[in-house]
């Protein structure tokens, strides 16, 4: 798993680790998710929908029958200081109970806010209805803001989920209601005690940067076991990925590349628009591995091409 030496080819190797299907917030079924991929030119993808893992048989035997590689995975909906952090959780056992039964709450957090948001959102004179959301979040066990973003769409409110996102349902607007989540340590924690490789995402997008600082990082991979970062985003600047790297690389942990990609759910995040150099894929598996003898747990396992 080398990349192409030859100048201005790109790698042999193009992985993408952080993908969603509408088992979450994607717009796609698992299996239509890895033939995109296959058709997007990806060798490895990850699947890591929020709070589930639900689409991971359906995403391995379609990855399989492909021909591509598949790494399952998830997005833990996680926050530090009452600021939304998320954190990507690699080949962890689905059915180690105390990450389980954490995950449920999330998801059922999730859920039951459904309702609140579109009280608060009809008080201000947005038409919108809680069947209407519900329509809009076919497949998957939680419904959350992106489901409403599209019903809001749907029915004319809007043009895409960005501006459901900016007008109503964005931290600060009329539509956000909280939800249980996850301290970051803990959900770090769980991953790793059912064999997992935890990485922080997207720790300089949108408001996570906040907290996610050099320091707090540091306490994450010191006490925590933090293995890694997410830096090559479409939310992180030139800048911040030149520094999030140096500071991957300056605490000895892994960084990974991805597009987040969610489908026709998110412009911008198109598959394999970033991509995790094989070197620290690598690297990913080897912690997989070690964490997984480390815990008396049953694994999911990784396949490459």
């Amino acid at each position: 798993m080398t990349p192409d030496p030859a100048k201005g080819r790109e790698p042999l190797v193009r992985i993408d680790l952080h993908t969603h299907s509408n088992r979450s917030d994607g717009t796609d079924l698992p299996a239509v998710l890895m033939t995109h991929a296959q058709q997007a030119g990806l060798d490895v993808i990850a699947l890591t929908d929020h709070d589930t893992t639900d689409g991971w048989e359906e995403a391995a035997r379609a990855a399989e029958r492909l021909g591509i590689g598949f790494v399952p995975g998830l997005e833990i909906s996680c926050k530090l200081n009452g600021i939304s952090v998320h954190l990507l959780g690699y080949l962890p056992d689905p059915t180690y109970a105390p990450l389980a039964n954490d995950l449920q709450v999330v998801r059922e957090g999730r859920t039951d806010r459904i309702p609140t948001i579109v009280a608060r959102l009809n008080s201000i004179g947005v038409p919108l209805t809680v069947d209407e959301v519900l329509a809009q979040a076919t497949g998957t066990p939680s419904v959350g803001r992106p489901h409403v973003a599209d019903a809001l769409v749907a029915n004319g409110t809007v043009a895409n989920r960005s501006e459901a996102f900016d007008k109503y349902l964005a931290d600060g607007r009329a539509g956000h209601v909280p939800h249980y989540a996850l301290e970051p340590g803990r959900a770090i924690d769980l991953v790793r005690q059912a064999g997992g490789v935890p990485v922080i995402a997207h720790p300089w997008g949108r408001s996570s940067y906040k907290v996610m600082t050099e320091d707090t990082l540091s306490h994450l991979v010191e006490d925590h076991g933090l293995a890694g970062i997410e830096v090559d985003h479409q939310d992180h600047s030139p800048e911040s990925r030149e520094a999030l790297r140096a500071i991957a690389r300056n605490l000895g942990i892994i960084y990974t590349g991805s597009s987040d990609h969610h489908g026709l759910g998110k412009i911008d995040h198109d598959l394999g628009v970033n991509s995790t150099e094989p070197e620290q894929l690598d690297r990913l598996l080897e912690v997989a591995k070690a964490n997984a003898a480390a815990s008396d747990v049953r694994v999911p396992e990784a396949f490459l091409p």
